[in-house]
């Protein structure tokens, strides 16, 4: 699992059926304190995440474990939302 922040959405009309129906956002890379390292990925959103929102995401094989992506081209998929980041005892994120 990777820590990101979503920062926008992709809407592509003309996709593989096997996408009809997913919510494609862009995630970036961040750190735990929540810092952005520059690396994007094109997630689908498999609990209703919204811009600005800190999620953690899997990629590769895993991106397909989820009820929503199993049997899906999936290369990344956003399994959770962020509420806090607490690393020895420092609260480093709280939504």
């Amino acid at each position: 699992m990777t820590i990101g922040k979503v920062v926008g959405t992709i809407v592509a009309s003309q996709k593989d059926d096997k996408l009809t129906g997913t919510k494609l956002l862009i995630v970036k890379q961040v750190e735990l304190d929540g810092s952005e390292t520059g690396a994007f990925v094109v997630a689908i959103d498999a609990v209703g995440a919204g811009e600005g929102e800190i999620v953690l995401y899997a990629s590769g094989s895993s991106a397909r474990q989820t009820s929503l992506t199993k049997d899906r081209p999936a290369d990344a998929v956003i399994m959770a939302i962020v509420d806090s980041i607490e690393v020895g005892g420092k609260l480093l994120y709280d939504k």
